[in-house]
């Protein structure tokens, strides 16, 4: 593991404002650029019929999918899940895709969390894992919740607060920008500087 601890960098703003297309923009690029780059991790994406968004499933890097949430009842074991506002959650079929991706690998040279969320947040295993990252040197790239009228789970809490964290707030004034130049560049030199200490 390098000697300088990672950059911890937390993307967060309202739903829908583009955070996992900000994250899936700074993975591309940095796919192209540095392609020998280890990155570990997953993203969350909707999944929607026409104009309807009916849920959420997780993928993983190498674009492995699995269910997370759906706003429709498939089978009897579905009332028993737990719900965010019309979302029931499948937690299992969340961790048997998401808990493999974030096993620590010691060459490791960055990790990518698609959101350290409501959904997520029901499956202990994957609250544990989130902690035994924070416990690396290795850099982290995750979204998370923007704060309401409740305090922050504990875990986000703890991101949150990380001194090593920088917070990223999207909103639609900025976007565009975050998007296209600004921050896949200054994810890049991290990661670069991160990768250099190992050598």
């Amino acid at each position: 593991m390098g000697t300088i601890p990672g950059k911890i960098f937390l993307v967060t703003g309202p739903p829908g404002v583009g955070k996992t297309t900000l994250i899936t923009r700074v993975f591309e690029s940095l796919k192209s650029s540095k392609p020998d780059l280890k990155i570990q991790g997953f993203f969350t994406r909707e999944i929607r019929e026409g104009t309807e968004r009916i849920g959420f499933q997780v993928v993983t890097l190498d674009g492995r999918t699995a269910p997370l949430a759906s706003s429709s009842i498939s089978h009897p074991d579905t009332y028993r899940w737990p719900a965010v506002g019309k979302y029931k959650v499948d937690v299992k079929s969340f961790e048997s895709v998401a808990l493999p991706e974030m096993q620590i690998r010691e060459d490791t040279d960055l990790f990518i969390i698609d959101e350290v969320g409501k959904m997520e947040l029901f499956s202990t295993p994957f609250i544990e894992a989130v902690e035994r990252v924070l416990e690396l040197n290795v850099p982290l790239l995750a979204s998370i919740p923007q704060p309401k009228y409740s305090s922050d789970p504990p875990i986000v809490a703890k991101l949150r607060n990380e001194p090593r964290a920088t917070i990223f707030t999207l909103h639609p004034s900025n976007r565009d920008a975050a998007k296209n130049e600004m921050f896949p560049g200054r994810v890049c030199c991290i990661c670069e500087t991160y990768e250099h200490t190992k050598e």
